[in-house]
């Protein structure tokens, strides 16, 4: 089970630095947004990150939607993946991209505070 925790991690931070830095990127008009790569690579570490999520989920014998820190992490995930995408590609203005993003970075390190602590309150409860 550590090697598929190891590769989740690994997906985490490997999805969380590439949001960082198209954001980045993205404040900055640079063309790199426009590469190929940087369009496909997040889906493909995000799917990777996903697939690890319900095998753990499944080798914990962790049942879905009855286990209250792990729903509060799905739907955090969702509000995410909603900040992010406004703040990547819907938000007309720069600086609602910057609030969405921001906004995203405190739901993501809230997924994390509940992921380590193990309950909906996340950072109140790592205090």
């Amino acid at each position: 089970m550590l090697w598929i925790k190891t590769i989740h991690l690994s997906a985490v931070l490997l999805s969380f630095a590439g949001f960082i830095l198209r954001t980045g990127w993205m404040l900055m008009d640079s063309p790199m947004l426009t590469r190929r790569w940087v369009k496909v690579l997040p889906h493909i570490i995000d799917t990777v990150l996903l697939i690890s999520a319900l095998w753990l989920v499944y080798l914990m014998s962790l049942p879905l939607l009855q286990t209250d820190w792990l729903l509060a992490k799905i739907i955090a995930l969702l509000v995410y993946i909603v900040l992010g995408t406004m703040a990547l590609k819907r938000a007309r203005t720069k600086l609602q991209r910057l609030i969405f993003a921001l906004l995203a970075i405190l739901v993501f390190l809230y997924i994390v505070s509940v992921a380590m602590s193990k309950s909906v309150y996340g950072f109140i409860a790592l205090i």
